[in-house]
């Protein structure tokens, strides 16, 4: 009986002494870190490069005629085949916008007027080899394909448009029956549209799409046979590969 109560007493000792003790000491609340929310967003710097195949067509070139005050038209019936090859330099900002600026070597072939009835040139098919360098200032819009494929921070497949402006300095060859070779250079305006699908693996991004590309004016102000073709539409399918640097 005593040892029960020595116990007893022990513990009630222990119990006051702790709760004044406990009493003395300051109360640090417990600290809880919340983690940012990632919401995908980030803003990157990227590296391209694209090749693609394209078709090339335009209404009609204009031939002057001896009278310098008209002008000869004859109509184009073959459409050019080529390809092309670029690169560039951009930014995305993660909300789906995106730009930069390509420089493309574009190489078309066989466009062809048939001429009849000149006064200045052979009859027969004539036919055009071009060579641009363009450069194009471009902005586009990526957008994802719903909550099973969302383009964000996880990556995945998307769609885009988008659209450029700028130059193309033009090299052209003309061949035709009876006549040498004509060379001639110029410089037009250019502008393009684009629309495609791609997949975002994270660093790398893979896209193919449709590129409309227009030249305003092919221009050979040669003294033997000048002549321009206005209103130039290549059509392009293009893949690209783009490299991010976050």
């Amino acid at each position: 009986m005593r040892k029960l109560t020595a116990v007893v007493l022990v513990a009630g000792a222990t119990l006051v002494a702790g709760q004044a003790v406990a009493a003395d000491l300051p109360y640090y609340p417990p600290v809880i870190e919340i983690p940012d929310v990632d919401t995908g967003y980030a803003g990157s710097f990227y590296l391209r490069g694209s090749a693609g195949l394209n078709m090339m067509w335009a209404k009609e070139v204009n031939h002057p005629t001896n009278l310098p005050a008209t002008t000869t038209t004859f109509a184009i019936d073959e459409w050019g085949y080529g390809y092309s090859i670029g690169a560039g330099a951009g930014y995305e900002t993660g909300t789906g916008l995106r730009f930069d600026v390509t420089a493309d070597y574009l190489a078309n072939d066989g466009m062809q007027a048939t001429i009849t009835g000149s006064n200045n040139l052979a009859d027969g098919p004539h036919k055009l080899q071009l060579r641009s360098t363009v450069l194009l200032a471009n902005a586009y819009y990526d957008f994802g394909f719903g909550n099973n494929y969302g383009y964000g921070a996880a990556g995945g497949a998307f769609g885009y448009v988008g659209a450029g402006a700028g130059v193309a300095f033009n090299d052209i060859i003309t061949t035709g029956p009876g006549d040498p070779d004509v060379h001639g250079k110029s410089t037009s305006l250019a502008a393009a549209g684009m629309v495609g699908v791609g997949y975002d693996f994270g660093a790398v991004v893979a896209d193919v799409g449709y590129r409309a590309l227009y030249i305003n004016r092919l221009e050979n102000n040669a003294t033997t046979n000048p002549y321009s073709i206005n209103n130039n539409w290549v059509h392009e399918v293009r893949g690209t590969v783009r490299y991010r640097f976050n």
